[in-house]
């Protein structure tokens, strides 16, 4: 099954499971559609779905090819760089490019300067938190579908490495976010007052993220 869109043809992926009782879209980073059912969900029906959800699918590709455009290359603390391959260094930052060994493991060098840079910022932000909160246990890995993790029984707060690669507000943002679970371990507008408490962008810096 396929989809022609603006004059484009992009691939439908469906999948029928057991345990999905309703009917999910999304657009993966290839811009394959991907639709998650159940086993009794017939063609006919999932065609009907998608065309009905036009306008909405085109929002989901647009969104995920401005992902795909903000992951794409060398970054570093919201910078994007020309990657140069070089042997006489292990990286070396000019004003528009980097140069970076062939051998160089990019991320271990990305934890090595997030393990310093995450770490000052979350002192920072404890130190002039709103509201008095145990210090946290900081952990640093990568990733998929959160830029942050609080446990809320261990006090351990555990960023995403890939902030490392984007401006340090949303790197403060996150880090402002987890301290306040550590409060309210929820999303209750409690929660969502205390984060603006301590930081009154976030909303600005959360629609942005999503662009990542």
């Amino acid at each position: 099954m396929k989809l022609q869109l603006d004059g484009k043809i992009y691939p439908i992926e469906i999948e029928k499971k057991k345990t999905t009782k309703n009917t999910y879209i999304r657009v993966k980073k290839d811009l394959t559609i991907y639709v998650t059912t159940n086993l009794f969900t017939t063609t006919n029906q999932i065609s009907k779905l998608i065309e009905e959800n036009t306008d909405k699918i085109r929002k989901m590709i647009d969104s995920q090819q401005t992902k795909n455009k903000n992951n794409t290359g060398f970054y570093y603390l919201g910078k994007k760089y020309d990657v140069v391959n070089v042997d006489y260094c292990d990286i070396s930052f000019g004003d528009k490019k980097v140069f970076i060994n062939k051998k160089l493991d990019i991320d271990k060098w990305y934890k090595k300067q997030a393990e310093v840079l995450f770490k000052e910022h979350l002192d920072k932000i404890y130190h002039r938190f709103s509201k008095r909160i145990p210090y946290p246990t900081l952990k640093i890995r990568k990733m998929k579908s959160r830029w942050g993790v609080c446990n809320v029984k261990t006090k351990t707060v555990t960023l995403n490495l890939e902030l490392i690669k984007r401006d340090e507000k949303y790197l403060d943002y996150v880090i402002v976010h987890e301290l306040s679970h550590l409060i309210h371990a929820n999303h209750s507008p409690r929660f969502w007052t205390l984060v603006e408490e301590n930081m009154k962008d976030y909303k600005k810096y959360r629609k942005e993220m999503k662009e990542f």
